[in-house]
């Protein structure tokens, strides 16, 4: 594959529902441009982007891949997206390597829920789109319904351009052009015709600014109209100088704006880690300014490591090209970095600069692994390490309480590639749980107790006496002393106090930690022959369980502050459901751009698999963010259930 010029690349991400016909839209691309010679299908797990053992295994994408299409002097590098919503993540990186998007609706499905939130995507990023409808060879396909959907939800922007263009469509396509500059609005009010170059400069710039969105049509599987296709991407997807400045940060940490130029010092962002059975670790860069080589230096300037590029290859799905240089705008591998993690930036040591990193979604289901064999704990933190370098978006938390460790993920399917990944990659088996909850115990009431230790054993023995009152506080755990006449020594005091910290370990109902109690210790004695430290911390030790019984102990649970968005037809379902899970509704928002927030607070140990009950109420339309507000005693009921639980794990 030869090098090419910025003016001569598109790169443009594929987005959609799963199922939409993606992956065989570029196959149907290969073979129009000669590069296969028969149309791949991911039924047989053949195609060139889907190249994944899990992907052909499960029939669907899962990572991201690229796929450049030369064609008529330029090349159009696709970032195929997976479709399913687990892998949002994948599709939010992929935007940050592209100045364009196309998202791809199935005629034969109308708008699905991955429609929509692709389309949000797109707008949120600000990404200049167009849409393609494809299947258009299926029975009882009516495009123009379709359209006219897609316009009804979208917005006016969407222009429909297959050919041949109509008087109708042409007047539609003249109107959209002239609202994207004022010249051109001028002469269209006048009634004078565009020159095509007119014409083709005012769409081109209304879909840089996203007041046109162009909308075509073609079959993947027929290959009708994909070369029509690939020609309007050459003719009017944005080329990388088109891109508005990137947002940056300089050597001082001050805010930059830098555009795609070839002529400036080297930079690169890193928008994807693909970890490779035979190369080890691939990373995919966007080339944004300057050129690389293979063999030269750039500093990673998110970890201050300096870092040598092997040879630069180019990818198509898994097979690699030798690329000889690689300049601004092009998409370019490299493989064995050191010190590279997605979302990082590669720079010229002498104009350091820092591009932002993926904002990865937060994860919303957690789930614990747990080892199958004994003995197999650091092969399955030491798997989930790698495979998080290839997917940031899941999240791992060792959790040094419940002693689980925990991955955190968008929902079932990337939480079940993970473990299926961790088996085939690193042949551990692991099985999964649900988290334990991280109770608490504490006191409603006071007490006032002696804790004594008194051990002879014929030499010398151990003697210590405490009085302490307990009582609820505000902080976790205060201590005070108030004795008088020495009837505790000054120098066994912080043994007491020790004692009691690690007494506050674990509670006598259950066996959690215990907060918010105050301890004064007001009286004791001792003996001027058998006291020591350790005498008095168990004495301590003992007043602590006595006391903590004798003042009304209670369980605390973790709440959770909880925003729901929700689109208005399902608010009911959600409400409802929140209210069966204990939980209290504080308060709803309507959202710019329809629906509601609604605004919750509930007990984590009703919230564990949420994420599964949303997706499955709203159909998908509806997402959380969930975070730790505070402790609250746990109904009487639930309380003896869990203790009585908790007694039989002991």
């Amino acid at each position: 594959m030869k090098g090419y010029t910025g003016d001569k690349i598109r790169n443009i991400a594929l987005v959609g529902h799963g199922g939409c016909g993606k992956t065989t839209l570029l196959e149907a691309a290969l073979l129009a441009t000669g590069v296969t010679k028969r149309l791949g299908r991911v039924e047989d797990g053949n195609t060139v982007s889907d190249y994944d053992a899990m992907e052909i295994e499960k029939g669907y994408s899962i990572t991201t891949s690229i796929v450049p299409i030369e064609y008529k002097g330029c090349k159009l590098n696709f970032v195929d997206t997976p479709g399913y919503f687990d892998y949002v993540g994948e599709v939010y990186s992929a935007m940050r390597s592209v100045e364009a998007a196309v998202l791809v609706v199935d005629a034969s499905a109308g708008i699905q829920v991955g429609t929509e939130k692709n389309w949000g995507a797109c707008k949120f990023d600000k990404i200049p789109t167009c849409i393609l409808i494809n299947k258009i060879d299926k029975d009882n396909v009516d495009v123009s319904k379709l359209f006219e959907d897609l316009r009804a939800k979208f917005g006016n922007a969407l222009v429909l351009m297959d050919e041949p263009i109509t008087e109708d469509l042409q007047e539609a396509l003249n109107e959209a052009v002239a609202e994207s500059d004022e010249e051109l609005m001028e002469k269209f009010f006048e009634g004078e015709p565009f020159t095509e170059e007119e014409f083709k400069r005012g769409l081109i710039k209304g879909i840089l600014d996203r007041s046109i969105v162009p909308v075509f049509t073609a079959s993947a599987i027929t290959g009708e109209r994909v070369t029509d296709f690939l020609d309007a991407m050459i003719k009017y997807a944005p080329a990388p100088a088109d891109h508005a400045p990137f947002a940056a940060k300089d050597d001082d940490g001050e805010d930059i704006e830098v555009k795609c130029d070839p002529a400036a010092p080297a930079s690169a962002f890193v928008f994807k880690t693909i970890a490779d059975a035979f190369l080890g670790k691939i990373s995919l860069l966007k080339v944004i300014t300057g050129e690389l080589t293979s063999g030269m230096e750039l500093l990673n300037s998110k970890a201050e490591k300096t870092e040598k590029l092997g040879n630069l290859f180019y990818l198509r799905g898994k097979t690699q090209a030798e690329c000889p240089k690689a300049v601004a705008g092009d998409i370019v591998a490299v493989a064995k970095l050191q010190h590279t993690l997605t979302g990082d930036t590669l720079c010229d040591k002498n104009n350091v600069v820092v591009y932002p990193g993926v904002n990865f979604p937060a994860p919303s289901l957690f789930m614990a692994v747990e080892a199958k064999a004994k003995g197999e704990e650091d092969k399955i933190n030491s798997g989930l390490r790698k495979l998080a370098e290839e997917d940031p978006s899941f999240v791992i938390v060792n959790n040094a309480e419940t002693h689980q460790t925990l991955i955190g993920g968008q929902g079932e399917i990337q939480i079940g590639v993970i473990t299926a990944k961790l088996k085939d990659k690193y042949g551990v088996s692991v099985n999964l749980a649900d988290q334990k909850i991280p109770y608490r115990e504490t006191i409603k009431g006071s007490s006032d107790v002696q804790g004594k230790h008194k051990k002879q054993t014929g030499g010398s023995g151990q003697y210590g006496d405490v009085h302490i009152k307990f009582s609820p506080s505000d902080q976790d755990f205060e201590f005070t002393e108030e004795l008088f006449g020495g009837s505790v020594p000054k120098n066994y005091i912080p043994a007491v106090e020790k004692g009691l910290r690690e007494c506050m370990e674990k509670g006598p109902l259950a066996g959690y930690p215990v907060v918010n109690v105050k301890a004064v210790l007001y009286d004791g004695s001792y003996h001027p022959v058998d006291s020591n430290e350790m005498a008095f911390k168990i004495a301590a030790s003992l007043a602590f369980k006595k006391g903590i019984q004798e003042a009304k102990p209670v369980l605390l649970e973790p709440v959770m502050h909880v925003e729901i968005k929700v689109p208005d037809e399902y608010m009911g379902d959600v409400m409802g459901d929140m209210n069966k899970r204990r939980g209290k509704i504080l308060g709803m928002e309507p959202m710019s751009g329809g629906g509601q927030k609604l605004i919750a607070e509930a007990p984590q140990a009703e919230m564990f698999k949420y994420a599964i009950t949303l997706r499955s109420m709203t159909q998908a339309r509806g997402s959380f963010v969930m975070n730790f507000e505070r402790y609250e005693e746990v109904p009487h009921m639930l309380a003896e259930k869990i203790i009585a639980e908790a007694g039989v794990q002991e």
